[in-house]
């Protein structure tokens, strides 16, 4: 039987991340993937083809200049799927061979099989080929991830009825389509698509979306969505869904609205992938969507030697803090001492226009009674703004009026997941107002709008100086 210090189920961010982790710290460690390759849902399904996808669309569309030459603007007349799917295989490679040089240069093992406990140290591997093999690791990392949920009344067929698993792989694209979820991935699926010129509704039964988000951001985004015809049927719940004989699909919702489309996307959240590891045999117990519950500074789950990180431990659900998750579950799990990560991580939602931040929300603000100022920022407002042709965006400061110090970011528009982080660092560092007012920033760019922002906030919080 072959043994090993740390086994690591499943090869996604935090999967590789604490195999690799666990591994340079000179530990023995083997991942057991069930995928074709290596990578995981992050790699071939979620984070990777949405955003590689969501690219694609924007630059075969023309949608980042259409600001300078209308919404009739296009670079490509006629853009099909298979247009889509090339620049996606091509990233898909890249990601995989990355990962398996990372796994072969830091001696991480690794083979394909589906995994399941006997006991809390030893795990049936069976592979493709129906062949047996046992493992045993003093410690054992689940980072299995998740799939789409995919309840028994939804008439799926992988064409006109998916998930978000099989809408990558669609021979054509839709004219019209209905998404049902506007969480984080129906948001991202269907501003993209919008992007590509197909009539977009999304349907969700609460009547607000992305509530962890500040407001006024959602509330500028929104407006973004409608002005470009985006239907947001929201406070309203698909009751039926039944394919056509003419190929589409209609929706009968529970407000009597009759809705028919030629294709919907079901993107009403995901499921722990842990119905095939057996927990049963080793005393732990999924919740009814499948995830499992950790200790939240070191991943440790009710058995000792059992570690779990990425999506199946829930929120935040994030490649990037999946990462440092895995990471962290990996040092305890081999004896290492584990510091605890920043308090604020940044959050990015890859929609047409991107969301991000970091911090505390307005809202979060109220309820905590501390005193607070804002500033704003538009995009238009930046000379890169102009340059790009950008008639929206906006980047929002919050500041603590008592100390000074910046408590949250957040940012709509063009490459707000990449702006974000300069929020992110003064946030953590503990910075004030007056890094943004007494700093430079390059001219022309984006990032000036964090000055506009500063300056925007100090008017009304006034000059410290003045104060002493």
């Amino acid at each position: 039987m072959l043994q090993y210090d740390l086994v690591v189920v499943g090869s996604g961010p935090a999967g590789r991340r604490g195999a690799i982790q666990a591994s340079k710290l000179g530990k023995k460690v083997l991942v057991i993937e069930q995928g074709k390759r290596v990578g995981g849902v992050s790699v071939h399904t979620g984070t990777i083809p949405s955003k590689t996808l969501r690219e694609t669309a924007l630059n075969l569309s023309g949608w980042r200049e259409r600001g300078f030459y209308g919404r009739s603007y296009r670079v490509k007349e006629e853009i099909s799927a298979d247009d889509l799917r090339r620049r996606l295989l091509i990233t898909l490679n890249h990601e995989v061979e990355v990962l398996e040089h990372q796994f072969a240069r830091n001696r991480v093992q690794h083979i394909r099989g589906k995994a399941s406990f006997i006991d809390a140290s030893t795990l049936q591997v069976i592979k493709d080929d129906g062949e047996t093999t046992q493992v045993t690791g003093a410690s054992v990392l689940l980072a299995v991830g998740t799939k789409p949920f995919r309840p028994d009344y939804m008439p799926f067929d992988g064409k006109t009825v998916l998930d978000s698993d099989e809408l990558l792989d669609i021979q054509d694209l839709p004219r019209s389509m209905v998404v049902i979820g506007a969480g984080v991935i129906g948001i991202e699926y269907a501003t993209i698509f919008s992007a590509l010129d197909t009539a977009v509704t999304v349907i969700d039964p609460k009547t607000t979306m992305l509530d962890f988000i500040d407001k006024e951001i959602i509330e500028d985004f929104t407006y973004q969505l409608r002005d470009r015809n985006m239907k947001l049927l929201l406070g309203q719940k698909a009751d039926k869904v039944e394919r056509l004989e003419n190929g589409k699909v209609e929706l009968t919702l529970d407000s009597g609205r009759r809705l028919t489309t030629d294709m919907v996307l079901f993107a009403a959240g995901r499921m722990g992938a842990t119905d095939a590891l057996n927990l049963q045999a080793i005393g732990l117990e999924a919740d009814s969507r499948g995830r499992l519950k950790v200790n939240p500074e070191t991943f440790q789950t009710s058995v000792a030697n059992i570690y779990a990180a990425g999506d199946v431990v829930g929120f935040p659900s994030l490649a990037s803090t999946s990462m440092e998750q895995g990471r962290i579950a990996a040092r305890v799990a081999v004896g290492a001492v584990a510091k605890e990560p920043p308090k604020y991580f940044p959050y990015g939602i890859y929609a047409v226009p991107e969301i991000s931040t970091c911090g505390l929300t307005e809202e979060e603000m109220k309820e905590r009674g501390i005193p607070y100022e804002c500033g704003i920022a538009r995009f238009r407002e930046t000379s890169r703004g102009h340059i790009m042709g950008l008639d929206t965006g906006l980047l929002k400061l919050i500041f603590s009026l008592k100390t000074r110090r910046l408590l949250g970011v957040h940012i709509v528009g063009e490459g707000a997941t990449e702006l974000v982080h300069i929020g992110q660092a003064v946030l953590n560092l503990k910075g004030t107002v007056e890094y943004f007012v007494e700093n430079t920033f390059n001219y022309p760019t984006l990032a000036e709008a964090y000055k506009i922002a500063g300056l925007d906030a100090w008017n009304r919080m006034g000059d410290i100086k003045s104060e002493l």
